[in-house]
């Protein structure tokens, strides 16, 4: 019985030390989804406002540009899984990662190569112990991605994009993320980035109404060579924010459930502990009162 007792008490502080540990973590990602979600508010009207201008300018010119044009010299299509550094979040990255072999799976039912290009740490060891390729991967800040990261993304993808078929082009790109939508709820989302389809942006005209004229200077073509690129890094930035708050609000809700785990353990074990130094207590009364009637017998 003293042996139990003693392991029973080992686990509780064990247990404890886990509790304070899971504790600290959930007022760790508490503290920082403010913060990640006035990123997301805060890029929402640059977002919005380049969308306009790119509408505007393919919709009131003529002018065909190669990011919004379809490739049919290649089959081989890039995909962007944006996935976590660390762990202690949940279902997060699993539920990115699912999502992602869904898309592979279907490019690759359509006859296309995939190319994989991923953000975090926990989908580069997903792969490599696969022994899946990864072309390219960053790590590092992904509860808190920066701009000049996402720039570096967007670049590396569009140069993809535009680089010839012999020279490993993709006809495709595609990015899986979460998307942030309150603190209890991130859906995974899968969007096509490249080739682009801009639609949104331009309200619809009523049949009363004139439509507005535009003049671009210097001329469309330089335009769209300016705002494309500019869109397609707003765009990634946007999900890699989405993604991060996503992160962070699975992290915490991981490790509020946690820390309530531990602290039910630590009752149980408790409770058990407290049995077994009960029974311990009855059996010495049981040798005592045995042994005071042994000795009485005449």
């Amino acid at each position: 019985m003293a042996g139990q007792q003693r392991v029973y008490r080992e686990r509780i502080r064990s247990t404890q030390s886990l509790k304070k540990i899971f504790r600290a973590m959930e007022l760790i990602a508490a503290s920082r989804i403010g913060k990640a979600r006035g990123r997301v508010a805060a890029a929402a009207p640059y977002a919005r406002a380049i969308t306009r201008a790119v509408s505007a300018v393919a919709t009131h010119s003529d002018v065909g540009h190669p990011l919004t044009t379809e490739r049919s010299d290649t089959k081989r299509v890039a995909v962007l899984v944006a996935t976590a550094d660390r762990g202690m979040a949940g279902a997060y990255t699993a539920s990115v990662l699912r999502e992602s072999e869904k898309l592979v799976e279907l490019l690759q039912g359509q006859g296309k190569e995939v190319a994989l290009y991923v953000a975090g740490r926990r989908g580069v060891s997903f792969y490599a112990f696969r022994g899946r390729e990864v072309v390219q991967s960053w790590s590092g800040e992904t509860d808190a991605p920066t701009a000049e990261q996402a720039q570096e993304i967007a670049d590396t993808l569009l140069a993809a994009f535009l680089a010839p078929a012999d020279d490993g082009g993709v006809a495709e790109v595609h990015v899986v993320f979460t998307q942030f939508v309150n603190m209890v709820t991130q859906v995974p989302r899968v969007i096509r980035m490249l080739p682009l389809e801009i639609v949104e942006g331009v309200a619809p005209v009523e049949p009363s109404e004139t439509l507005p004229l535009y003049d671009f200077e210097p001329s469309p073509e330089d335009v769209l060579d300016a705002l494309l690129p500019r869109y397609v890094r707003s765009r990634i930035y946007s999900c890699l924010l989405q993604a991060g708050a996503s992160e962070l609000a699975a992290r915490q809700r991981a490790m509020h459930t946690a820390t309530e785990n531990a602290e039910d353990l630590i009752r149980d074990y408790t409770r058990r502990a407290n049995q077994a130094r009960q029974s311990e207590i009855t059996q010495e009364i049981s040798e005592i009162v045995s042994g005071a009637d042994a000795l009485a017998t005449p």
